[in-house]
């Protein structure tokens, strides 16, 4: 079969096992080869082939629905809904999305680019389908790296209690981006190698093994359900969340797979398919991989594994910059520690890690949980450094502000990817930081616009002994490492003029300052360039400075304009020139008391507005 010619999942159900072997090889040496020469998810898709051909072939997508977590493990999904034809253009604009995409194909009902979103997802259109009457599967394909979260953990807590039908299909590849680790990561190992667990699963291989399913096979069910509560503490890690499990089968065993899939389509109730598989498997490469490198790649050679794209000997990415300085400050300051919700080897932190191996955690994906133990870290005597992808700090909003911003604690957040990331597309654009975070009392919030300032602000981050966050894009950067750091003033900015009589203010920030300087003066453009390096606190004796020249004042956003510098700008020049009267809260926490005593105390009861009117009149 022609991958080109699959219109829609009907047209694999009539083949046979040895027919659909076949097709799992010829899509595995597809990927590899096109995702060589485009860029994409290489490892996770390799390893759910075999899953997600079984998948199709015994359920009825798009009227069942298969939600992929996280999403970027969909391509073999694409290729079996008719998309083959379409790779080339894989993640680019306009193109095939990296992820499952709703607007893309019938056939992809959710959306996700962060982990652990499915499985409550799969439960709420469980609820949806059943309260309405109507007859559909809900599949959850989820990795052990996103299952060990702790929204996962919720949804598995509210699956097996409202004991709708959802089949999850456990992943379990001993990754998530690099190596697992944590304490359900144990619980799982041993699920795995138990002897206990190896009977077992002969017992299910010879049950599964006749060819109708029927009475009998749930009743084995049942069984095994007995026999793991009864022979495993606590009756096995999916039992305690009162869910049904089958499992472990050969994540690769098309015959398995698709007998314990009719299986598991005919039980009633919330059941787990324990799936083992090789991460990045058929290609040797990604197979031998523990850091992640496969995970996500940008185009390589597809015989020597080497990758295209090569920074210049004089540049480094912006991570690598950070997590050098990073290592330099930790030679002279011994508690500083550094912690990362499961994305070292993306933050550049391995090299932290080699040398300082008990000064560094890895959390696994647990953004919550990562801020808190920070400010936990903080109150105890350590200076911690946080690294976070922009777009996954979203999901750390609330300890950002009530447990870092409120107890004003000298934690330094690195906000990786921030700005546009591009090819990942809408989940991943790290664009949302800056109005996010600037509302959060005690939080500084910066952006360096070369590798010299960077390592400068890093410096002062940890001097500061304040909430203080580094936001940095992707990309590369011209790198020379400092003799010594200088301390930058909080809150400070700096500007350059170009030309003797400057027609124009130019306001920005991060790597575009330097860029915006070279065009000007390549193009004979008289203005002032100014480098707002902070967006919280804002340099406000130089806005006024600015404001004075009476010159037309450009803000070059390249991030969401809503609520970030320009947002602060503005509200900067109104308070300045008073225009418009606002009463509200201002930048800090609100203490305990009545709420009449609090409006009064924060000036905003109707006396203090009607006051307030009366000035002006």
């Amino acid at each position: 079969m022609q991958l080109y010619d699959i219109k829609g999942p009907e047209d694999i159900k009539k083949l046979t096992i040895p027919q659909l072997m076949d097709l799992a090889q010829e899509i595995r040496s597809f990927l590899i080869e096109s995702i060589s020469k485009t860029g994409g998810h290489l490892s996770s898709n390799l390893g759910v082939v075999e899953l997600t051909l079984a998948m199709h072939y015994v359920f009825d997508s798009p009227k069942d629905k298969f939600l992929f977590d996280v999403g970027h493990q969909s391509y073999t999904h694409k290729i079996l809904t008719g998309r083959a034809n379409r790779f080339a253009t894989l993640r680019q604009k306009d193109g095939l999305s990296g992820f499952q995409k709703r607007n893309e194909s019938e056939h992809d009902p959710w959306e996700s680019g962060h982990s652990s979103t499915t499985l409550s997802g799969a439960l709420g259109m469980a609820i949806a389908r059943d309260y309405r009457k109507e007859k559909y599967e809900v599949l959850a394909l989820i990795g052990d790296g996103a299952l060990m979260s702790g929204m996962s953990m919720e949804a598995l807590n509210d699956i097996g209690s409202k004991q709708k039908k959802v089949i999850i299909v456990f992943n379990d590849n001993n990754m998530s981006i690099s190596k697992n680790i944590g304490g359900i990561e144990e619980r799982i190992t041993n699920v795995r190698s138990s002897k206990f667990y190896r009977t077992l699963k002969k017992d299910v291989k010879g049950g599964l093994s006749k060819k109708s399913v029927g009475e009998s096979i749930l009743t084995g069910m049942v069984a095994i359900r007995d026999r793991l509560k009864s022979e495993m503490v606590h009756g096995g890690f999916f039992q305690e969340f009162n869910i049904d499990y089958l499992g472990p089968v050969d994540g690769h065993n098309l015959k398995e797979l698709i007998q314990t899939f009719e299986t598991a389509k005919q039980h009633n109730g919330p059941i787990v398919i324990h799936a083992i598989t090789k991460k990045g498997k058929g290609f040797s490469f990604a197979e031998k991989d523990q850091v992640g490198k496969w995970h996500g790649v940008p185009p390589f050679n597809m015989y020597s594994g080497e990758f295209y794209q090569k920074s210049p000997t004089n540049e480094k990415s912006w991570s690598e910059v950070i997590s050098t300085t990073l290592m330099d400050l930790s030679k002279q300051n011994e508690n500083i520690v550094a912690i990362t919700p499961a994305m070292a080897n993306g933050s550049k932190l391995l090299e932290f890690q080699k040398q300082f191996p008990d000064r560094f955690f890895d959390t696994g994906i647990a953004e919550q949980h990562t801020v808190t133990m920070a400010c936990g870290m903080a109150l105890s005597g350590l200076q911690p450094f946080v690294s976070i992808y922009s777009s996954f700090l979203q999901r750390a909003y609330d300890q950002m502000n009530h447990d870092l911003g409120r107890m004003d604690l000298p934690v330094v957040i690195g906000i990786d990817r921030a700005g546009l990331v591009g090819d990942d597309g809408e989940t991943h654009q790290g664009i949302y930081d800056i109005a996010m975070l600037r509302n959060i009392p005690n939080l500084i919030l910066s952006q360096p616009k070369d590798a010299k300032e960077a390592q400068d602000l890093l410096y002062t981050a940890f001097e500061s002994k304040q909430p203080f966050c580094l936001r940095y894009p992707r990309g590369n950067v011209k790198y020379k490492k400092k003799e010594s750091y200088t301390r930058i003033p909080i809150g400070s900015w700096t500007k350059l003029q170009i030309g003797e009589k400057p027609k124009s203010i130019i306001i920005s920030y991060g790597p575009d300052v330097d860029r915006i300087v070279h065009s000007a003066k390549e193009n004979g453009n008289e203005c002032i360039v100014v480098n707002a390096r902070f967006f919280k606190p804002l340099d406000e004796e130089m806005l006024d400075y600015l404001f004075n020249t009476q010159l037309p004042m450009h803000i070059f956003e390249t991030d969401c304009k809503i609520g970030s510098l320009s947002s602060a700008i503005l509200e900067y020049k109104n308070k300045r020139d008073q225009d418009v009267q606002i009463l509200g809260i201002e930048d800090h926490f609100v203490t305990h008391g009545s709420i009449r005593s609090l409006r009064i105390q924060e000036h905003i009861d109707l006396a203090s507005l009607f006051k307030e009117i009366e000035q002006d009149e």
